[in-house]
Order: structure tokens, then sequence, then C-alpha cells
């Protein structure tokens, strides 16, 4: 019954990820021509002391967002300052006075993942106060209550899930931090390749939206077997059906996804069933021409541009995603023969 979900998830995935992070472990390019290769290896390099150096800009302010931006450009590098580090940046973000719970979620990755303490469980029970209207909260605590074999207290946070007035992942909160924080230097002639016309923005484009596909998301597949198991329990699926209408309007294709795939599977009305299904194969194909628009940004400086703006302007994923396809005359829905690939 679940067999198109996981489809869509590998599609999201794939929509941010696009256009990857700059790490310390990132796997070397690939290339025939040594010189290409050395000349590559050496953007990477410029990419890592740009990263550290904005994170050295951004580390004195005593402001959530810009500590945020700081926060995230810092995760991925690896043997930072502790003054510097993700865990102590997030750690200050989230003591600020104007901190929210888009901070919070970040700090959900401030945890020991060999010492089984992840999500962070200070993050955790913070949201729970932070933001109790917020279904991805309790989605987040109902895989940690599987997880740990508390099967009540996920029937809890379902219901919960269910009552909520909304579902958000802060990853649009994420973006705008970091296109606000890249352009806080100007990025040196060697951090970009000359031979992309994208040039410095190009590459600024593709640090943001990199690392926010990083970000903590709930366990939508944990929620997404526990409503298909219902079996008989009228309740859970009434919860489910519920939750589904959230997750249909909520902050990213995945969320949609689940919502709309809980209509399609658990709704008696086959009406009901056939619109979610092919509002489905419209967001496939709203992610994967996000996913195109994102693959040209290092080639167009004016998408690059559009699409830094999007980010700084705030909303979520969702929003940002269907703004820059209208921007760009991408239609919404698919022409009529298409088929996902």
């Amino acid at each position: 019954m679940m067999r198109g979900w996981p489809y869509l998830a590998l599609a999201c995935a794939f929509c941010l990820a696009t256009a990857p992070a700059f790490a310390d472990n990132a796997a070397p390019t690939k290339t025939s021509s040594s010189a290409a290769s050395k000349a590559a290896k050496a953007r990477d390099k410029a990419q890592l002391a740009f990263q550290r150096d904005l994170v050295s800009v951004l580390a004195p302010s005593a402001d959530a967002q810009p500590l945020l931006g700081a926060a995230l450009l810092a995760r991925p590098l690896s043997n930072q300052p502790e003054n510097n580090s993700f865990h102590a940046l997030i750690g200050r973000a989230a003591m600020a006075t104007d901190a929210d719970a888009a901070v919070s979620w970040v700090r959900l990755a401030d945890c020991d993942a060999k010492a089984d303490a992840c999500p962070n469980p200070a993050a955790l029970e913070q949201l729970q106060t932070q933001a109790p209207d917020n279904a991805a909260v309790w989605l987040l605590k109902l895989a940690e209550d599987t997880r740990n074999m508390k099967a009540d207290a996920a029937r809890e946070d379902l219901a919960k899930a269910a009552a909520a007035k909304l579902y958000d992942d802060y990853t649009g909160a994420s973006l705008k931090a970091l296109a606000s924080s890249v352009g806080v230097l100007p990025p040196p002639a060697d951090t970009f390749d000359p031979a992309h016309a994208g040039g410095a923005v190009g590459m600024q484009n593709m640090l943001v939206y990199g690392i926010a596909s990083s970000q903590p998301q709930p366990g939508l597949q944990i929620t997404a077997k526990l409503c298909e198991n219902a079996g008989e329990d009228a309740s859970i699926k009434t919860d489910c059906l519920k939750l589904g209408k959230t997750l249909e309007w909520g902050s990213s294709p995945l969320s949609r996804s689940l919502g709309l795939h809980l209509r399609e599977v658990l709704s008696d009305d086959p009406a009901q069933q056939e619109d979610a299904k092919h509002a489905r194969l419209s967001l496939i194909w709203q992610v994967q021409s996000f996913a195109a628009l994102l693959s040209r940004a290092p080639d167009d400086k004016a998408l690059a541009q559009h699409l830094l703006a999007l980010a700084r302007n705030g909303g979520t994923e969702m929003s940002l995603l269907l703004a820059a396809l209208r921007d760009n005359s991408i239609p919404t829905d698919p022409p009529v023969d298409w088929k996902p690939h």
C-alpha cells in the first residue's frame, strides 16, 4: 500500500541535494584532466576556507538568526575551533533573546549519535513548549516513542499531531538564515569556477541550498507505517486522515506527499482517492522541476540571484518552491502525458 510514497521521498531528497554543501570530507571531483582535477581541488579548499571565514564573521553576533546561519555553516566542517563549532554556535543561538522554534529545531542535530542520544532531548522537550501546535514536533516525538517501544505514548503523539494547526520543519527559516549569511563576505575569485556563468552567486546558491538539505526531519515513514497498520482501529484512521489534511498544506514536499498519500489510501471516497493521486503526481513534477532549476543555477547568474532572494524572503520550503516555478513560468501541473523519471 505504501509503495508510492518512498518514491517521492527520494525525489524530494534529490530536490535540495542537487546542490551539495561544502564539507571537509567531500568526495574529490572526478575529471579526465589532471589540471582540471587540481583546479577543482583548489576550489574545494578555497570554498572550505570561505565557509570558515563566514562562520568567524558571524560568530560574534548576539542575535539568533546570524548565529543560526553560523551554526548551519559550521555543521559540515570538521576541526572547528570550539567557540566556532556547531555545538557552541547553536547553543548560543538557543540562548539569544530572539531565539525561536526554528533554532530549537536545528539544535535537535546537536547530539551524540554514538551514545544513542539523537535527537537532542533538551531541544525536543523545548519544542513541545515552543510549538505545541506544530504537527512536526509531535511526529518527531512519535518517532522517538516508537523507537523506545512506548506504544501508548506514540498513540498520544499521533493524536496531538492530528490536533495541531500546522506542519513546519523550519527548512524555510534555515534557508533564510543561510541566504542572509553568505553575503557578509564577498567570495574570493578562487572559490568558484570561471567557466560557470553563475560565478560567485552560483557558488553561494549551491552552498545555501546544499546545507539546507541536512535539516533534521521528523519520522514521516514511521507515521506512514502506523497509519497503514491502523487495521480496524477507527480512531487511528480518523486521526491519520485529520493529520493528512494538515500535512497536505505542510511546509515541505515530503509532508505534502505523505498527506496526499494518507488520503489516497485511507479515504473511503474513490473521488478523493483519485484526486489525491493526481495531486501527488503534480507534486513530483514540481519537485523535479525545482531540482532542474537548482541544477541550472551554477551556470545562470540571474537565476542563482533570484533563488537566493527567494530564500532571504523567508516562508517555507514549499512556498519557495512554488514561487520559483511561478517566477520561471513553469506550470505547477505536468503535461497530460508526463511520467515521473
